[in-house]
């Protein structure tokens, strides 16, 4: 894709290690730790202290009180809140709480505070073996991360985001980040739901429209709008026989083609519209007098458009006047066509 590896992290954790914090801490409601779960997944996108919020009490949006939308915490003891916190860290900026610390310093204080809970041990002993397996090669590119918990209920083990670090500014100058791109991990319930017997399974999913965006931004994504195909317009739809085989006899020669489907009533200025939406690079006409004559009038919307707003030299707009619209022989339409075609370097993919 073009991102260097030191443009974007791998950060884990495993959801096993975060029930041995809910046991050590005694909340047992479920739905409590629903919306404590909830509070540390915005950890990426909130500071520390939004997050004791949410934890705590409840959240305006507006940042004081009666200001924006509320968000109703999750009602934590502040002995709660304070083991939550030191356990996820307290990052200076959102998603930066795994940079910088290496993987023995976080396994260490996750085993420190699970305490005896035995699943907790169980999720930070498999954080371990993962460590050993990618420390050789992958150190810097693969983080154990505590704020790491995927928003969804039935991860039931090891989790993972994938994180951009890239230092990219938009069209204003401003800096942009773009955070996780993706991300998934271990659940050994949710198939079960369906099959009746117990199915481990993993998966991922990638947000690609973001992913999208950073490599646009990144100049690793051509974002030059595909030209679409060539229209075959509607104006007699006792004709439509005839315009379909139009279509097939360019699409025959490897050029995308396509009739107008909309209603056939519309005028012909519908149809162009329809055309420039599609971003055709020509459209093929023919009525009641090009059918006697045997012909087609081809109209090239790249010049047409160039034209609507010239105001130059006449004879250069006389001459692309000639060049936007002009007749051929039914016979020589793909010979036409490809004339267009190759005036504007239209190339498919």
């Amino acid at each position: 894709l073009g991102i260097g590896a030191n443009q974007c992290v791998v950060k884990i954790n495993n959801r096993k290690v975060l029930d041995g914090i809910r046991e050590s801490e005694g909340i047992s409601d479920d739905g409590q730790w629903l919306t404590v779960m909830r509070a540390i997944d915005k950890a990426d996108k909130f500071s520390a202290n939004e997050i004791v919020k949410l934890l705590g009490p409840g959240r305006w949006d507006g940042g004081e009180e009666g200001r924006g939308d509320f968000t109703k915490g999750a009602g934590l003891k502040d002995s709660q809140i304070n083991a939550i916190i030191n356990f996820i860290g307290s990052p200076s900026e959102p998603g930066t709480s795994a940079i910088g610390v290496s993987d023995a310093a976080t396994l260490a204080s996750m085993r420190d505070r699970v305490g005896n809970s035995k699943i907790g041990i169980e999720g930070v002993s498999e954080l371990e073996q993962m460590s050993k397996l990618y420390s050789d090669q992958y150190s810097g590119r693969i983080k154990i991360d505590p704020s790491v918990i995927r928003g969804l209920e039935y991860y039931t083990g090891p989790v993972y985001e994938v994180e951009l670090l890239l230092d990219t500014k938009d069209e204003k100058g401003r800096p942009v980040r773009f955070g996780s791109v993706g991300g998934g991990g271990r659940y050994d319930g949710l198939v079960s739901r369906f099959r009746g017997e117990p199915v481990p399974a993993t998966g991922f999913s990638i947000g690609v429209s973001r992913l999208q965006a950073a490599l646009t931004l990144l100049g690793k994504v051509d974002t030059t709008p595909e030209f679409g195909p060539v229209v075959v317009v509607v104006m007699d739809r006792n004709e439509i026989a005839q315009y379909q085989t139009f279509v097939a006899t360019l699409r025959g020669a490897g050029i995308r083609a396509e009739m107008y489907l909309g209603n056939p009533k519309n005028n012909l200025g519908v149809q162009f519209k329809y055309a420039d939406r599609r971003n055709s690079p020509c459209v093929v006409i023919q009525g009641g007098d090009e059918k006697a004559k045997g012909e087609v009038q081809i109209k090239d919307l790249i010049i047409g458009a160039e034209i609507a707003g010239d105001t130059g030299n006449r004879d250069d707009y006389l001459q692309k006047q000639a060049d936007a619209q002009f007749a051929a022989k039914e016979s020589d339409l793909v010979e036409a066509v490809r004339k267009v075609l190759t005036r504007h370097n239209v190339n498919w993919k």
